[in-house]
Parts: structure tokens; sequence; C-alpha cells
């Protein structure tokens, strides 16, 4: 009775009214079997999915870390971690990955997190420096697998669990089945459940673009004024393309951003809190932002290159039509390409009218605030501050993040003059911070 009362906590704390077929399937085979693999859709909730048996298994006796998650990436990382937090349990949970100052890590590590999240390369520097003891591990997951092997993160996965003398349960999560695992995983004689074939196929359109020019450019401004102002993810191939891209939107007039793994970690989380957050509408991106990150269900996702695989393809698309919501794909080709095989024949054409109006520009802007968590900051002192300092209305604040020593939030561009006017001079909780529109990436 107890587990029950607290998975309805536990849903009620995340917006969920219930665990999907998935999710329900997940938790009662990783409990019951030793070693389980999971391949299910981008977008479907595999996160909670290993989640919530991962916390009936804890024991608050033990005070060193019991369950060691590897991810690809720090977006991921970030993202489970905050999907725990949201769960409210009495379990300390950290992230580990590269690209930041290892000391906060360290100080972190003194007092041993139940669930430990990291990057490979971080991993495993840690393991090196000993910064948290192994023996306790009983519990690995790798999410996102396939993407680990893709970024080349073998020998450090291998150098990893190597030093995990006493798993007894090990859980491996991909978005895709052409994924082969290698033996030092030590996955033999799983369970494997296999929901890729479970995605909401019909509520997915696929529409073909023809481009009169080779260079598209042109032919994206145009299909962006036709999507009635809606944020949307534009593909590329290529880092510098991404970025020529953004730049040739906004001399247009349309405000876009760009990411991708050649940017600096602070620039990559800060263009998706704006993307998140509705102060920035359109994101044009490698296949880095195709899987584990954490942004808004997309109505629209857009291929200005198509990939070079199938299953690329797939994972772009699966940012939109999950959980049974309806998205459109859009496949901007010049018109004497060749399609790749795996594009089907008899795709609908979409015909753009020029000289449609420019999109609305975001109805949010993102707000600085030089302070966070460790500096005893919270979301709810931000959003009192800004509502009895700022003279703001509830209805002007949208989404706000809080990190360890900064924090964002988003606020309606109409009143954020009136709010920065309001506060120059305030200070928030006793202590005097920098408050100010957050800057651009460039």
């Amino acid at each position: 009775m107890k587990t029950e009362n607290q998975q309805s906590t536990i849903l009620s704390n995340l917006g969920i009214d219930a665990l999907n077929k998935m999710q329900f399937e997940a938790l009662r085979t990783i409990l019951s079997k030793k070693n389980t693999v999971l391949l299910s859709p981008t977008g479907s909730g595999k996160t909670l999915a290993f989640l919530l048996p991962i916390l009936q298994m804890l024991s608050e006796d033990i005070k060193t870390v019991q369950c060691l998650v590897i991810v690809p990436s720090r977006e991921l990382a970030l993202q489970i971690e905050q999907v725990w937090k949201k769960m409210g349990t009495n379990f300390k949970v950290n992230v580990c990955y590269g690209g930041h100052s290892i000391e906060t890590e360290l100080n972190n590590l003194s007092n041993p997190p139940a669930l430990l999240i990291g990057t490979p390369g971080r991993l495993t520097d840690h393991l090196e420096r000993e910064s948290f003891k192994t023996d306790d591990i009983k519990i690995l997951v790798l999410d996102e697998f396939d993407k680990s092997l893709q970024l080349g993160f073998l020998e450090e996965m291998n150098t990893i669990i190597s030093e995990l003398p006493n798993l007894d349960k090990r859980v491996l999560l991909s978005a895709t089945s052409e994924v082969e695992i290698p033996d030092f995983v030590g996955m033999e004689s799983s369970v494997t459940l296999d929901f890729t074939q479970e995605e909401q196929i019909d509520s997915l359109s696929v529409k073909l673009v023809v481009s009169p020019e080779k260079d598209k450019i042109d032919t994206l401004f145009n299909l962006l004024c036709s999507l009635n102002s809606e944020a949307a993810l534009i593909f590329c191939n290529h880092r510098e393309v991404a970025e020529r891209i953004s730049d040739l939107l906004d001399s247009k007039g349309i405000y876009s951003g760009y990411y991708h793994g050649g940017m600096d970690q602070d620039d990559r989380e800060r263009i998706l809190i704006q993307f998140r957050n509705g102060s920035l509408n359109y994101l044009i991106t490698t296949d880095l932002g195709a899987r584990g990150l954490d942004i808004p269900e997309m109505k629209h996702v857009i291929h200005y290159h198509l990939p070079a695989k199938e299953v690329d393809f797939t994972h772009r698309n699966g940012r939109t039509a999950r959980m049974k919501a309806k998205g459109t794909a859009y496949i901007i080709s010049y018109k004497e390409d060749m399609l790749p095989d795996y594009i089907p024949q008899g795709l609908d054409a979409l015909k753009l009218k020029e000289g449609k109006p420019l999109p609305k520009r975001p109805e949010y802007q993102t707000i600085y605030i030089s302070g966070g968590k460790k500096n005893k900051l919270n979301k709810g002192d931000i959003v009192g501050f800004f509502l009895q300092k700022g003279k703001l209305d509830k209805s002007d604040l949208g989404l706000i993040e809080v990190k360890d020593f900064i924090s964002f939030a988003a606020v309606k561009t109409s009143v954020v003059k009136t709010l920065l006017n309001n506060i120059r001079d305030q200070k928030m909780k006793g202590k005097k911070y920098k408050i100010e529109v957050a800057r651009e990436v460039i």
C-alpha cells in the first residue's frame, strides 16, 4: 500500500494521471528481472519508466552511491536529474558532466548521492580520483546506449563497468532496436521490451516542400512564415550550416537560434532555456537536437537537410507527434535532388505562397538572475519578488529555471522594461542580485 501511495504522489508531482503501457511493463520487468533492455521511441517517457523501479530498490540505510546512470550528454543528465527532483523522493541525486569545473562535483560527492548520473568521460575522471565508492552500486542504467556508442564512448563505458564489482541489476535503454550490445555490458539472459513499433505513426504527417533554388533558405523562410508563428525545430547536417541559417533568418526578420556540439556548454544550455520558455521560437540544430533534450513538444519539425540514415530521420521526427499528439515533418528538397530510399514515394507536396507576413516575435523574453540554489533562491522567491517589487501580474510570468548559481525567468516582452525599472534598486531575500535580459548566444 505504501508503494502505491508513493507512486500516486510521484505521478501527481509530475502532473501525470497514470503510467502508459510501456512504463507499466518496464516497472514490472525491471523490478522482477536481473537485466532489462527497454526499447521505446523518443518522448515516450523512458526516464520515468526506469526511475520508478529504481526508487523502490534504493535503501535509506545505505549512505553511498547505490545506482549509477550513464548517459551520452550533459543535457540528458540534467533532464533525468530534473525528473528525479520533481518526483519528490527522499534520496539525493547528483550529476557529473564535462565542460564545467569539477570542483562543484567533488564537493557534492563528499556527501554521496543515492543516485549518480553522469557522462562517460567525467565519470571515468571521478573513478580515477576515487571521488565516490562503488562497492554499494547494485544498479546500472545505460540510457540512450546507442547514442553513447555513436559518440565513441565504448572504452570509457568498459572502464566504468569494470569498476562496479557488485552489480546485480542492469537496465539498458535505447530509442532504436538497431543496437548491438558489447559483452562487457553483461546483458546476458536479459529481457527485452520493444515498444519501437508502438509509435503513433498516424499522428505524424510528412510533407514535401520543393525548393526552386539549390540554396533553400528562401523556401525555409516562406515555410516559417506559413506556420502561424508556431515554434519549429529545424534540422541540418553541419554545424556551420546551422549558424548560417540562423544568421540569414535573422537578417530576414525571423528571430532564431542555433544549437550544435561545437558550442560551449553554457551557450548550449542558455539557448535551450530560451527555446523551452518561449523566448525563442525557431531553433536550428544538428542531429544533437534529435534526442535526449528537455524541450517542449513540437508541432513542426523541418528537415533542411535529410540525414544519411533512416534511423536518424526517425529520431528527428520523434520530436513531434509524441504521445498521440499531432505533428508535421517537412522535407525541404531542391527540385533536382533525389530523395533517399527511406523516404516514401508520393508524399504530399506543400505549395507555399510568398509574401505572407513575418511570424510574430516571441511572446516572452528571458531574464537572467545572478543567484540560484546555492544562494538559497528558489522559484517561489523569484515569483514573489517579481510580483511584489516588480509589480507584475502572475500571468506575466512564464517558465522559471533555477540552477546552482544562476536562474532564468521568462517574462512577457511587453512588461520587461517595467520590471527592470521597478526592481533596479531592490533586494531579494536581503541581497542585491544582477537581474537583466539574458544575453543572446552569438
